[in-house]
């Protein structure tokens, strides 16, 4: 039966409820638009940069209004959220799908991993085991102190990655870099929001000199800090031009912020991305907080260095896991 079918009496009541439903499922569209154009169009500014990192999340919600839109007979709303849910999936969607370029495939293989160290609580047996059973080659850590660097020292780091950078403090502004392979040059520098960033250039047998840098920029985590963070990530070193370079480390940012996609633009690729695993979570409820997994940590490699594949790990004692990237080096 239809509303003219229906009784006198009830064709009001029905004629309201479609048009309440009408207009919920409209309403239901705002948030993810406004989400999808300020993703799209770069904006970043006030809590609404820490919100961006769950822009995976609203993606798959977006599907919620599309299938009641659907439901509903609501065609022109249904039109409007299956644009909005395209929208977010040509944002989203290519970070779980494997690239076909993903750089050199010839060379020296070698594997880089970094970990956050929560204040250097983390298990210090547990990453010394991860870099001995995953044979890396190149480790980055953030949140590095005195305390983490002894305590990694006494678990056997040192004995396997002899040449090593430290920049420790108390703190989260700490860092370092271990590896198997001498350094060329190492040094550290402080970042514009207060962060140590330990960098070398390793000799790699077989292979030439490759910059490596711990990197971690300030969190966004109140809206004072946001310009701090977003001059950190603008800061980090370009890829174009004199030794080919991998940043890894703990960016407080994901690839749904502009100023990371920018620095990727400049000659990088995020590895994670580049063999189908950008959504895999590095950091969130690890360590035991409420939070839904996203994905902060990264190992962005230089287009001139191929990537193999990368797998994320948990670690003990801190709220991130660990990222290893396996990478190829041009020969010598």
């Amino acid at each position: 039966m239809t509303i003219t079918d229906a009784p006198p009496a009830v064709r009001p009541a029905r004629r309201r409820r479609r048009i309440v439903l009408t207009v919920l499922l409209w309403l239901s569209l705002i948030p993810a638009a406004v989400w999808l154009l300020g993703r799209t169009f770069g904006w970043e500014a006030g809590y609404w940069v820490m919100l961006l990192a769950f822009t995976p999340y609203v993606a798959v919600w977006t599907l919620i209004p599309l299938a009641a839109s659907l439901i509903a007979r609501r065609w022109a709303a249904a039109a409007v959220a299956a644009l909005i849910a395209f929208g977010f999936a040509v944002a989203v969607v290519p970070r779980a799908l494997p690239d076909s370029d993903r750089g050199p495939s010839s060379g020296v293989e070698m594997r880089v991993m970094t970990t956050n160290l929560l204040f250097s609580g983390a298990d210090p047996e547990a990453v010394v085991k991860l870099v001995r059973d995953q044979r890396v080659d190149v480790l980055a850590v953030q949140e590095f102190t005195e305390r983490g660097q002894n305590a990694l020292r006494l678990a056997g780091l040192e004995e396997i990655l002899p040449y090593r950078q430290f920049a420790p403090e108390w703190g989260a502004s700490g860092s370092g870099l271990y590896s198997r392979h001498p350094f060329a040059e190492q040094a550290a520098k402080r970042n514009t929001g207060g962060f140590q960033q330990a960098h070398a250039a390793v000799q790699v047998p077989g292979a030439g000199t490759v910059y490596i840098e711990s990197v971690h920029p300030l969190a966004p985590s109140d809206r004072d800090l946001i310009p701090d963070w977003s001059t950190d990530l603008r800061e980090q070193v370009p890829a174009e031009g004199g030794l080919p370079k991998i940043l890894m480390g703990d960016f407080n940012a994901t690839l749904d912020h502009r100023r990371l996609r920018e620095l990727i633009g400049t000659g990088y690729r995020d590895a994670a991305d580049a063999v189908g695993a950008g959504l895999v979570g590095s950091w969130g409820p690890y360590d035991g907080d409420p939070i839904p997994p996203v994905t902060i940590d990264h190992v962005l490699v230089d287009e001139r260095i191929g990537v193999k594949d990368v797998k994320v790990f948990p670690v003990a004692e801190s709220d991130h896991r660990a990222v290893i990237a396996w990478v190829t080096v041009p020969a010598a």
